[in-house]
């Protein structure tokens, strides 16, 4: 069979199933809307501010943005870069902000949105969001979103 044959036939077989591309393994963008989108937060100089239990600051304004344009609210947890990461990567948070840059060492351990140099607050560099891995659908998402937003 020829490689546009079986290109087709693929693509036949997938539609054929109700399979959306993007697609979310665990479910998180579907989980998260008109529900709760869980979110870690690390403060991070003129991103991410956290008094108490309350989380603040041009990205997390970004965050809450993105959960109202999906029907969810933001239920916050503050820690530590590491501790965010693990618990992206445990599947007890759906996102991660803070001063992470697109040069994060966490890329090998979750998936990393396009850097946002332009944002407000990041003095001009490329601010990311961490997510699990494999989570296409809300990572596509999320970035349209902050796209649309706050440039690319």
């Amino acid at each position: 069979m020829g490689c546009v044959a079986a290109a087709l036939l693929v693509a036949a077989t997938a539609s054929g199933c109700s399979l959306t591309i993007p697609t979310d393994p665990d479910g998180t963008l579907e989980a998260a809307r008109g529900d709760v989108l869980r979110v870690g937060a690390s403060p991070a100089g003129g991103l991410v501010s956290v008094a108490g239990e309350e989380v603040t600051g041009p990205l997390a304004n970004a965050i809450e943005g993105f959960a109202s344009s999906i029907d969810a609210r933001v239920q916050w947890s503050v820690d530590g870069e590491e501790d965010l990461v693990d618990d992206l990567v445990g599947g007890q948070l759906d996102l991660a902000i803070g001063g992470m840059t697109d040069q994060t060492p966490w890329a090998t351990e979750v998936s990393v949105t396009r850097g946002y140099p332009d944002f407000p607050g990041a003095d001009g560099a490329a601010v990311v969001v961490l997510l699990p891995m494999g989570e296409n659908a809300l990572q596509s998402a999320l970035e349209s979103y902050l796209d649309e937003e706050y440039g690319s």
